[in-house]
């Protein structure tokens, strides 16, 4: 998949009439991937914790996503039975679920492997491994019920080889990588079981080594980021996950960055 795709503007694309939720829709990658897939024809619902964060990410979209419904709810992501009414109301709302891309981030690191605070890791499973967990759970009978289902995961190069500063988020990282490819062996069990030579659906998942986005840049003006990934690089990828077919993508990591 080739970093920063052009946008399609719908006209009869794989996303055109599609019904994308985006989870930390009001972050930096949130904010271009509500935009990416807005282009691109979908119809788009993101979520967040932040209200404010999220109403100007979705004030963003609608403004340069070529008219695509863009909306956005608050919810509480390590709330399960949140997580499930959001995805049930979205089905209800537009009759189909055709994705959800799960961007909810955070990272806390330590000098050494000695100095980790087990809080961190307290922190980082509830952010990036129990979220994973619920909007699974809650998006998977909607996801099989699809004839384009797809859950994104955006990972990290760390999950595969962590650093001694970096356990506990590398470590629910590669957590929420296992949950996601057990999302994936059900996708392929039961498109299996309804006599489909694929998939029911497919779950993936994007490596990058890190994140960035212009305000990084205008902060840190010397800086090189070397291998990151741009959020508006990513938000092209993100939307090629339907450009595939299902039982090529189902149950794979796509690195963004180069293998370490």
């Amino acid at each position: 998949m080739s970093p920063g795709a052009n946008g399609r503007n719908g006209g009869g694309g794989p996303l055109d009439g599609a019904v994308v939720a985006v989870a930390g829709a009001g972050g930096p990658a949130g904010r271009a991937a509500l935009c990416r897939l807005a282009r691109a024809g979908a119809t788009v619902v993101g979520c967040d914790a932040d209200a404010e964060r999220l109403a100007e990410a979705v004030a963003a979209a609608r403004e340069t996503g070529g008219g695509a419904p863009v909306t956005g709810d608050t919810v509480d992501l390590l709330d399960p039975a949140a997580a499930r009414a959001w995805a049930e109301r979205i089905e209800k709302d537009y009759g189909r679920i055709d994705g959800l891309v799960h961007l909810v981030g955070g990272w806390r690191g330590s000098r050494s492997f000695a100095d980790t605070d087990l809080d961190d890791w307290t922190v980082l499973h509830d952010l990036l491994l129990r979220t994973v967990q619920h909007t699974s759970l809650a998006f998977d009978e909607a996801l099989r019920r699809s004839d384009r289902g797809r859950y994104v995961l955006v990972s990290a190069a760390g999950a595969s080889r962590p650093t001694a500063g970096n356990a506990a988020y590398a470590a629910a990282k590669a957590g929420a990588e296992a949950w996601t490819l057990a999302l994936a062996d059900g996708f392929r069990k039961a498109g299996k079981a309804e006599g489909l030579d694929r998939p029911a659906a497919a779950a993936v998942i994007l490596v990058v080594k890190a994140l960035v986005n212009d305000a990084m840049r205008e902060a840190k003006p010397d800086a090189k980021f070397a291998g990151f990934t741009d959020v508006d690089d990513l938000a092209g990828n993100i939307a090629e996950v339907w450009d595939r077919p299902a039982q090529e993508l189902n149950g794979t990591r796509l690195w963004l960055t180069p293998q370490p």
